[in-house]
């Protein structure tokens, strides 16, 4: 923020050394003492000469000064902001990590708990058109179903064929997915992370905290679960994962609150931009109002003569 403060055009900067020399050279030519100077001692100099005022505060040089130097900082263009490249999406990327695993064939979630995660992860590409989605499953291990894509059948198809049965082995690598994640976003222009799994291993949760710490990417869970012990066993198992948990619903509004989270512009985000958003445009109302006593008849006339 702050920090990144810096002029886009700084060599405009210039510009204030012809400044300087004109205000210097005007200054010199009004002081009535300058030919004097040299030649009566400078204690007698005020006694000796007459007709001199006092220079008011405001002078019109003064105001030229101002204004000349604000108009140059804002054409320097100052900047501590980055902006989105012109072209770049409006919503941000979205890794959807599933856990395929034999307990998520549980039918208390009808049809059953991955089928209902899948109805879940079509609705929610609904609500995404032409944004970027991937797709990862994990269960023993963690594996990229489909990287970062903008064709939301593809992602669908393949979360259909979800299956405990082509997993190579059963267990709890949630960590190993929330990385792969990260790294599948990394490629994408950053983004944030839906995780649906109806359970976490203890073992689980020292690795999500180091992942946790490494990591700002923002996780929302959702889990396949009703109310009752095993949704407040995943809860707590979670906790070191900092994800926001969403509850399942019977109707869309589940999905809706996911759509809205995940949306935002990742170009402003992504360091690795060079385009810096322009805001000397701030200044002009404050040049404006410095060139204001301009316009008043007589002021400078009469200020000049003093």
């Amino acid at each position: 923020m702050i920090g990144d403060f810096h002029f886009i055009r700084p060599w405009c900067l210039l510009a204030l050394v012809p400044l300087a020399l004109l205000v210097w050279a005007i200054r010199r030519r009004q002081d009535s003492a300058q030919p004097w100077r040299g030649i009566i001692a400078p204690n007698l100099l005020p006694f000796l000469l007459s007709g001199t005022t006092q220079r008011k505060i405001l002078s019109p040089l003064l105001l030229i000064a101002i204004g000349w130097t604000v108009s140059v900082v804002a054409i320097a263009g100052p900047t501590w902001r980055r902006e989105p490249a012109p072209f770049a999406e409006d919503t941000g990327a979205l890794a959807i990590i599933v856990k395929i695993s034999p307990s998520m064939k549980t039918e208390d979630v009808q049809p059953n708990r991955l089928t209902r995660s899948v109805q879940k992860i079509k609705d929610l590409l609904k609500l995404r058109p032409g944004a970027k989605t991937a797709l990862i499953a994990y269960a023993g291990s963690a594996h990229v179903v489909m990287p970062a894509t903008t064709d939301d059948g593809i992602i669908d198809t393949f979360a259909q064929a979800l299956d405990p049965k082509i997993m190579p082995s059963d267990g709890d690598a949630a960590a190993d997915a929330l990385r792969l994640a990260d790294q599948t976003l990394s490629g994408a222009g950053s983004g944030s992370i839906l995780w649906i799994t109806d359970g976490v291993a203890p073992e689980q949760s020292a690795p999500l905290s180091q992942w946790r710490k490494k990591s700002s990417t923002p996780v929302r869970l959702l889990p396949p679960l009703l109310s009752g012990s095993e949704l407040d066993a995943l809860k707590e198992n979670a906790r070191s994962a900092g994800a926001n948990l969403v509850r399942l619903s019977a109707d869309d509004s589940d999905v809706q609150s996911l759509a809205r989270a995940a949306k935002f512009s990742t170009a402003v985000t992504d360091e690795s931009s060079n385009r810096w958003n322009e805001s000397g445009y701030w200044l002009t109302p404050l040049i404006a109002a410095l060139m204001l006593p301009f316009f008043r008849k007589g002021w400078m006339v009469r200020t000049s003569a003093q």
